[in-house]
């Protein structure tokens, strides 16, 4: 058995690639299901009906999509030019940290101005974070897809250790966790009776900016050419080294904000574990949304679907979460096996010579 590459790759079946792969997820997350012991109806419907049955849970489920969509827009541009942030959780954290902190010594004393530089400090600090791979990656050859990542276990480190040192609430009875956040500090509900703050709407609207950016603007074609043809980006003129800073720097601010907006809104506080891996899923999703815009807001919705029926299988079948992960990965391991199968045909037998 052997791959041998198609003259020409369907464009329809690259495009339901993504929908084959979440059908093959399904069914394999029926046959965990099985082997667990549990009806593998009953848990599909927890897992993708039961949590729209009301309006609270589709708040929830917008509130969970909203970082996933941050992080895989960022990482989508990056792709383009072959940089390759697989560090979000760690521009995440860092710009709860940055956000935070502003947040905790503006608060009490802060008028209208605190909200805004709460945010632009969860950016900048993102933005710091990526820049480090960014910086490693230009000046010394260090491949961003390990710095990037080594570097999101420092930030996590990092933050519990500041919720259990210098940003620890004194009065929190030792627990790990940083004083509540005062209002001014916070974001404002999208509507009442939910948990879904406007950071939702900061979201939407990176949608057609990523869509504008890559394909209707100079920086954007500078982007994609690098990418594809380095050789004829250097000819051109175009400049590798800036697009490696300008898509880890806009990555790492996509990440930054979506931390920042996620202890600044339901979490109103730092505390050790902040992230359920929405920067590890966003990957998925980029990809799942094939490196569109659009494509990456239904991924998103999907994959955060996956978070919030996850959470319910806990309650209502007793199925651990770490099944969740495991549905997440076959969901990728069926996607990458489909782009595969785009491009590649299988062949049996010897292969033919002469």
């Amino acid at each position: 058995m052997r791959l041998e590459r198609r003259a020409a790759a369907s464009g329809w079946m690259g495009v339901l690639a993504p929908v084959f792969a979440v059908l093959a997820a399904a069914l394999g997350a029926a046959l965990l299901f099985a082997v667990m012991g549990k009806d593998p109806l009953s848990c599909l419907h927890s897992l993708f009906i039961a949590p729209l049955a009301d309006a609270a849970g589709v708040s929830e489920l917008a509130l969970k999509a909203t970082p996933l969509l941050l992080c895989a827009i960022g990482i989508a541009v990056g792709v383009q030019a072959n940089v390759w942030n697989i560090g979000a959780e760690g521009q995440f954290t860092m710009g709860a940290i940055t956000g935070g902190a502003v947040a905790l010594w503006l608060g009490p004393d802060g008028g209208w101005f605190v909200l805004p530089l709460v945010l632009l400090a969860g950016v900048l600090g993102g933005m710091a974070w990526a820049g480090i791979a960014a910086l490693l990656r230009t000046r010394f050859n260090a491949h961003e897809i390990l710095v990037t990542l080594m570097l999101s276990y420092v930030a996590i480190q990092i933050l519990g250790w500041l919720v259990r040192g210098p940003m620890q609430d004194p009065d929190g009875f030792n627990f790990p966790q940083s004083r509540q956040f005062e209002p001014a500090a916070t974001l404002p509900l999208l509507f009442e009776g939910g948990r879904v703050t406007i950071a939702a709407l900061f979201a939407l609207a990176a949608v057609p900016a990523g869509a504008l950016l890559l394909g209707r603007t100079l920086i954007g074609y500078r982007i994609r050419v690098v990418g594809l043809a380095p050789g004829a980006a250097r000819y051109a003129g175009f400049s590798e080294t800036a697009a490696v800073w300008f898509c880890l720097l806009l990555s790492g601010g996509l990440a930054g904000l979506a931390g920042v907006a996620e202890v600044a809104g339901p979490v109103g506080q730092l505390l050790p574990t902040i992230s359920p891996g929405y920067g590890f899923a966003a990957i998925i999703v980029a990809f799942l949304g094939r490196l569109r815009p659009v494509g990456i807001l239904l991924a998103a919705v999907l994959m955060a679907l996956l978070y919030l029926g996850g959470e319910g299988l806990q309650i209502t079948q007793q199925v651990p979460l770490a099944a969740t992960g495991v549905i997440q990965g076959m969901l990728l391991l069926f996607l990458l096996g489909a782009d595969v199968l785009v491009l590649y045909r299988i062949r049996f037998g010897a292969r033919a010579h002469g």
